[in-house]
């Protein structure tokens, strides 16, 4: 069974960078075909897809957060991982990872998905 787990900071101060891991246990993140995302949720607000990155190490980005995304990978501790930049409190929100077979660009929808992790809460403030 395939399992994903978010971990990182709970608090970031503005302007910082913000570095959250999702870990991922069942499944090797170079297993062609899979895709490994980076969603979040502000509140009140729908999911945002932020980026993804596939088995190769090739990666895509949603155009709103594009200039300030980076999604990275170790295979050797099977994680990969979101950078996010400049973060303001607009960037508060839960952010999850997400497995899929196949890309699936721009969508937040968790059916859409053949795995998601439990979610990680992220508030950025002073």
């Amino acid at each position: 069974q395939v399992q994903l787990q978010e971990s990182g900071p709970g608090l970031v101060k503005p302007s910082q960078t913000l570095s959250l891991t999702c870990t991922v246990s069942g499944e090797s993140i170079t297993t062609n075909y899979f895709y490994w995302t980076w969603i979040r949720q502000p509140p009140g607000k729908g999911r945002e897809w932020m980026g993804a990155i596939d088995s190769s190490g090739s990666t895509w980005y949603g155009p709103s957060l594009k200039s300030r995304t980076s999604i990275s990978r170790d295979t050797s501790k099977n994680h990969f991982t979101l950078q996010l930049s400049s973060v303001t409190p607009e960037d508060t929100a839960v952010y999850y990872c997400a497995a899929s077979r196949g890309l699936r660009v721009g969508i937040g929808d968790r059916n859409a998905y053949d795995y998601w992790g439990q979610g990680t809460q992220v508030i950025v403030s002073s």
